[in-house]
């Protein structure tokens, strides 16, 4: 690693590394449908990216008859098994943990997922790229306040024992990105379903597919702070 290079990259997981969010709109939606209401696609996006407890908030609005943890372990156990039938990776995300691993650069997994979610991805990518990848997962389990609060940027950093200025890191959601730049990383957004306002990220990418580490360096480069 050379001198001018950043000391970890940080990723959210739901929609930046894998393509879950349809997952999470249709257990959204067959829960509201459970008690008698409706739940349609506009409702669901509006939800990407912003914490569970709001989620089961919004929820509990439409009908659901059900406490907050109970909306958020069953909508969690809901998209936990379909990660377990087919885990929908974003395209290019695996080439890109590998080279940014072959660099001997930590990665931490910053995510509003629970923690059972967020190690049974963590546990199926170090699977298939033979080693671990995530030196620190946070949580939804792990934080006070929920994105879009820097709190879960700041607490991956740290946990890596990284300055948060000095990383780099990928989301796909407004809530994310605001999260991401308000905690000082330099942010790539990387939209999925949701638009990104461009004044919470440093750049945004189509994808990751076709880039590389140097890539992820050149970002840094240019717009770390001086």
């Amino acid at each position: 690693m050379g001198k001018n290079s950043f000391g970890a990259v940080l990723f959210d997981m739901d929609g930046t590394i894998i393509d879950s969010e349809p997952y999470w709109m249709r257990a959204e939606r067959e829960m509201v449908e459970s008690f008698g209401g409706t739940w349609d696609d506009h409702q669901g996006y509006a939800l990407v990216g912003s914490g569970l407890w709001n989620t089961a908030t919004m929820l509990r609005a439409e009908g659901v008859d059900l406490d907050h943890e109970t909306i958020i372990s069953r909508l969690s156990a809901s998209v936990r098994a379909d990660i377990a039938l087919e885990i929908p990776w974003r395209p290019g995300v695996r080439e890109m943990f590998a080279d940014i691993l072959s660099r001997n650069i930590p990665c931490a997994l910053v995510t509003m997922s629970i923690g059972l979610n967020a190690r049974a991805v963590a546990e199926a990518l170090d699977k298939e790229l033979g080693r671990p990848v995530f030196g620190a997962i946070v949580s939804a389990d792990d934080v006070t306040h929920p994105k879009p609060d820097p709190e879960a940027y700041r607490a991956g950093a740290a946990a890596l024992g990284v300055d948060v200025g000095n990383t780099v890191a990928f989301e796909d959601s407004s809530f994310g990105a605001a999260s991401a730049f308000s905690a000082g990383a330099v942010t790539v957004g990387i939209p999925l379903h949701v638009e990104i306002p461009t004044h919470t990220v440093h750049e945004l990418w189509e994808s990751m597919e076709g880039k590389n580490f140097a890539d992820v360096e050149e970002v840094w480069l240019r717009h770390r702070e001086k």
